[in-house]
Order: C-alpha cells, then sequence, then structure tokens
C-alpha cells in the first residue's frame, strides 16, 4: 500500500473514530435509560453548521415525534423532513422546520397529463400550507413510466408543472421533483437519472422548480455523485442521505464517503436543507448522532 493510500485510508479511519466517540458522547449509556431521560442526555453535535440537517421521520418509527424532535434539536438539527400540517405544531414547539411537505402519490405524477388537475391541486394545497407556516418545500414526483416515453414524460412534466410554478414564486416555496431508483425499490419510476429532470427544470423555467436529489437512490442508478453535484447543483432544492447498499447506516458499512459528499455541497453555496433518509439498523439514536457528526463538515 502506497503512502497516499495509508494517509487516506488514516483520514477516514480517523473520521470514524471521532464521530463514534462524539456519538458516544451525545448518548452516553442511553442505551439502558427511559426515553425520556434520552432526550435530557443528548449534547449538541453540530459545531460547524455549514450543512443545514434534517431528519426523515418515517426511518425512525419506534421514536415518536416529539421524541425525535426533542433528540433532534438538541443534537443540532433544524428540520424534520416530509412532515405535514397536522404535525406542524409540534415541530414550532421545538423551533423546528418542515424541511419537506409530502403532495402527491409517487406513481402517478407528473409525466402522466391525465394526473396533472389531481397533482396540480395537492401542490397548491401543500404549498398553502408551507408558505402560512413559513417552511420551504414541497415534493413532486415524475410518476412510473408505463407506456409514456422518456422524452413525452419531459414535455408533460413541463407542462404540467408550468402550471403551478406561477404559485410557487408568488408564495416563495420550492416544487421539489425527486430523484428514485428504478433498479431496486421503485421499479417502473421515471425520474431515475440526472438528465430527466434537469431537463424538466429547464423547461419550466422557474427558480421555484427543483430537484430533490437523494444521494442513495442516485448512487444506484449512475454514481458519481459529487461530479453531479458539482455540475448540476443549481437545479437542486434538496437533499436526502443514505447507506448504499441497503439504505441502512452512512457509516463505514456502506460505500459512499459524506464528509466528501458534504463538502463539496458546501462548496456549491447551498443553504438548503440535507435531510438523512436512511432506516437505522443500529441503534437508531446512535446512528443519527453518528451521521449527523460526519455531516458537520
Amino acid at each position: 500500500m502506497s503512502d497516499q493510500h495509508k494517509d487516506k485510508l488514516s483520514r477516514r479511519i480517523l473520521v470514524r473514530n471521532a464521530s463514534l466517540a462524539a456519538a458516544g458522547a451525545v448518548v452516553g449509556s442511553l442505551a439502558h435509560a427511559t426515553k425520556a431521560v434520552a432526550a435530557e442526555g443528548i449534547e449538541r453535535i453540530v459545531k460547524n453548521d455549514r450543512i443545514n440537517q434534517s431528519v426523515c421521520k418515517w426511518c425512525y418509527r419506534k421514536q415518536t415525534l416529539e421524541e425525535l424532535c426533542a433528540i433532534g434539536k438538541k443534537m443540532g438539527l433544524k428540520a424534520i423532513d416530509l412532515i405535514g400540517p397536522k404535525d406542524f405544531p409540534t415541530l414550532k414547539k421545538y423551533g423546528l422546520a418542515s424541511s419537506m411537505i409530502g403532495t402527491h402519490s409517487l406513481t402517478q405524477g407528473m409525466n402522466n397529463k391525465g394526473n396533472h388537475a389531481g397533482c396540480i391541486a395537492k401542490i397548491r394545497e401543500s404549498i398553502d400550507a408551507a408558505a402560512d407556516a413559513g417552511f420551504p418545500n414541497v415534493i413532486s414526483f415524475s410518476g412510473n413510466r408505463g407506456n409514456i416515453p422518456d422524452d413525452v414524460g419531459i414535455e408533460n412534466a413541463i407542462e404540467g408543472l408550468k402550471q403551478v410554478a406561477s404559485y410557487a414564486e408568488k408564495k416563495k416555496i420550492n416544487i421539489c421533483l425527486e430523484y428514485l431508483n428504478s433498479k431496486v425499490n421503485h421499479k417502473g419510476y421515471m425520474f431515475d437519472n440526472m438528465a430527466w429532470g434537469v431537463e424538466v427544470c429547464k423547461g419550466v423555467g422557474s427558480e421555484r422548480i427543483k430537484i430533490l436529489y437523494d444521494i442513495y437512490h442516485a448512487q444506484i442508478m449512475e454514481g458519481d455523485i459529487i461530479s453531479t453535484i458539482q455540475n448540476y447543483h443549481q437545479y437542486i432544492g434538496h437533499y436526502h442521505t443514505g447507506g448504499n447498499p441497503g439504505r441502512h447506516e452512512i457509516d463505514e458499512t456502506q460505500e459512499l464517503y459524506y464528509p466528501a459528499i458534504m463538502r463539496a455541497i458546501v462548496k456549491t453555496g447551498y443553504t438548503g436543507y440535507v435531510a438523512h433518509e436512511f432506516i437505522p439498523v443500529k441503534d437508531p439514536i446512535e446512528s443519527l448522532a453518528y451521521a449527523v457528526r460526519i455531516c458537520d463538515v
């Protein structure tokens, strides 16, 4: 092994060990504590604060929203992801935002003109909720391919999103079209390559139509994560994390190196949210603490 490779390996081990130590300091011996005590024992992890970190509640089914808010706030998180209006009071109690608000179906989306009326109505409803609460983003999806060619899907998505883009601009809310993989999790999903989403954004021509760049999904479909961020960051309005393979912890068990990815995001001048969307298989709070630590670059 060359000295250069040894240095790189040493740096990675150092980051991992420091992050594990930080996570341990944060959660202490909470594995045997009650949930109420766990939140009280959390210490702040975020120090650099150059990445606005969030976490997806659906990945933490054993924790109530109240518990996750209390723990996340103390760690230094700024939002909970994919949370709707009924839970806004809980978020605001802890001074947290909803970094992404749901809208329409994932499989029946903007690539099909027949879905436009229903999708647009739900997008407008969520835009209103976001604007009223002071939150920045609502989600949208391409939908599945079915018999629709990709180029027609692009044209249809442009046509549909143009119908709601001016409303998003007026309300100052981003509509973020999510990139998902069609190999493992979402068979048939159309927006499974960055070029598709970029063409839609260009075609709509609104600063409020963006891409939700899910790093886990993008790694499965195309890889080349950092170069993609560098080349297309102007079209990205939101990020999701996740370990590949498996969509589990973003630690040494998977192939993506998130500290470097976060540094690349920072260099683009991005000021939006990065939301953790991995499903923990280890202690969930320790895993979240680790993720927050290594992404605080």
